[in-house]
Parts: C-alpha cells; sequence; structure tokens
C-alpha cells in the first residue's frame, strides 16, 4: 500500500504533481495543503466511483478536470485545487496509483511546514515510533478498528498535545488511515519522506550505549561519503548488542556489532 514503485504513466503523473506542488509560499500554507490534499486522497479511496472516473483513460482530461473542480472547489484552496485538477487530467496505470500519489504530496507538503526544523519532525516521528514500540497498549488502542477513528485521532492529540511539533501530530494521525498497513509501517515512510523532502537518507543506528557527538559526526560522515548525500541518524540503545554498530538504511544493513559477529561464528561452526 501506498506509492511504492510507480510504473509507466503513474511515474510521470507523479512526476509533474510533484513539480506542481513546489515548494508553498509559507509554511502555514504548506501545512494546509497538506491536511487538504489527505482529505482529497481518503475521499477517493473510500468512493470507487469517483476513483474510477477520475482515472479513466478513454474520457477526455477536461472534462475530468471539470469534474474536480466541481467537486472540490470551495472545499480546498486554490493551491490544493490546482494539484487534484492536474492529477484527474493525468493518465494512470492503475486506479489506487491516484489516491495515494495524492497522499504522498500530502506528506511531503507537511514534512515541508516544518521548514528548517525538517530533522526535528524526523527524531519525533521515530520517538513516536519507538513510543509505540514499547507501550503494546498505547499500540493496540491506536489500531483498534473497533474504537471510532475520530477516538483515536483525540487519543493521538491526548497523548503528544504540544510535545511535538504539528507536523508530528498530523502525520501520527494520518498514519491510523491506514495506508501502509501498521502504524509503525507508517511513521517508518513517514522518516523516509522527510528525509527525501530535505535531500538526506535516513539511517536507523543500534548501538549498546549512546553515541558521543564525536562519534555521531564520524559516522555521518563516513555514511555520506558512502552513500553520496547527508545521512539523518536515528539512534536506538539497545545492550543486547553488546559493543559496536548496527546500521539501518533502507534494504541495506550494516552489522558490526559484537553480537552480530558472535552470531556469525555461531553460523560458522554449525556449518
Amino acid at each position: 500500500m501506498g506509492p511504492g514503485t510507480l510504473r509507466g504513466a503513474s511515474a510521470e503523473a507523479m512526476a509533474d504533481l510533484s513539480e506542481r506542488l513546489g515548494k508553498p509560499a509559507t509554511l502555514d500554507e504548506a501545512a494546509t495543503i497538506g491536511d487538504e490534499l489527505f482529505a482529497v486522497a481518503v475521499l477517493l479511496r473510500a468512493d470507487p466511483a469517483l476513483r474510477r472516473v477520475a482515472t479513466d483513460a478513454s474520457l477526455p482530461a477536461e472534462g475530468k478536470q471539470g469534474l474536480a473542480r466541481q467537486i472540490f472547489e470551495g472545499k480546498v484552496g486554490d493551491a490544493s485545487l490546482r494539484i487534484v485538477e492536474a492529477a484527474f487530467g493525468h493518465r494512470w496505470t492503475t486506479q489506487r496509483d491516484l489516491p495515494d500519489v495524492i497522499e504522498r504530496l500530502s506528506e511531503v507538503a507537511i514534512a515541508r511546514s516544518t521548514g528548517a526544523k525538517a530533522d526535528q519532525l524526523a527524531d519525533e516521528l521515530f520517538g513516536v515510533g519507538r513510543l509505540l514500540a514499547t507501550n503494546p497498549e498505547l499500540r493496540d488502542a491506536l489500531a483498534n478498528p473497533g474504537r471510532t477513528v475520530d477516538d483515536r485521532v483525540g487519543l493521538v492529540g491526548t497523548v503528544l498535545g504540544d510535545n511535538v511539533l504539528p507536523a508530528t501530530v498530523t502525520l501520527t494521525k494520518q498514519a491510523l488511515a491506514g495506508t501502509y498497513g501498521t502504524l509503525t509501517a507508517a511513521l517508518e515512510v513517514y522518516r523516509r519522506v522527510v528525509a527525501d523532502t530535505a535531500g538526506e537518507g535516513v539511517a536507523t543506528v543500534r548501538v549498546a550505549q549512546p553515541l558521543t557527538n564525536a562519534e555521531r559526526d564520524r559516522l555521518k560522515q563516513a555514511l555520506a561519503t558512502q552513500y553520496g548525500r547527508e545521512i539523518h541518524l536515528n539512534e536506538v540503545v539497545d545492550p543486547s548488542v553488546i559493543g559496536g554498530v548496527r546500521v539501518e538504511i533502507g534494504d541495506d544493513v550494516v552489522d558490526g556489532t559484537v553480537a552480530g559477529r558472535l552470531d556469525d561464528a555461531r553460523r560458522r561452526l554449525a556449518g
């Protein structure tokens, strides 16, 4: 779920719509666009008939764009409406790609709404993920389909309150939509979106004890050299690694921990 690897017409549509999104004039405008595009994506997922018409390649683009204006004009701002109109006018490889892409643009806009605080947003999203990992009762309450969406949204607001950026609260609430399957999976996607929007990569670093500032700087420099871009680090202190560092970047895992080396030794002996 979510805009994974887009193909053909959908990839072209994503590229064009990303360019149209551009950089909103103000941080408040970016936040508003993010909220509005997410609402559009939710509506498109809930209304298969509308989604089918909006992605029907046999219908003229102008007619579909007119339909977008008829439905959304006055309900979203001009900037959001221009993006939705353009989206309705595009060809799509599959129907689900349309709401997926609009939701991804929502995430990008919300990331941009933090301005120079993108690193703080990434850290806070990581922190929310850790909070859920260590509090199964909270995680289950937020994922419980028996509770209304409004109830779960209210719980997010109660738990996070004013302790984090508004963008962190917004994205955590969006994670409740289930687009990415689980809350933790959604938060992981959002961290990558924030890093990509800031022109960075994101790495999870597992260590037995906290890194010093000098160690963090050396690791960031080494990873930046290897991956050709700045890397944002999220640090997990995990005594089970014993010593050393385990780095996870996307599908890449570099395990330099003592525990990892012991496991390798055990496997070689067993073999």
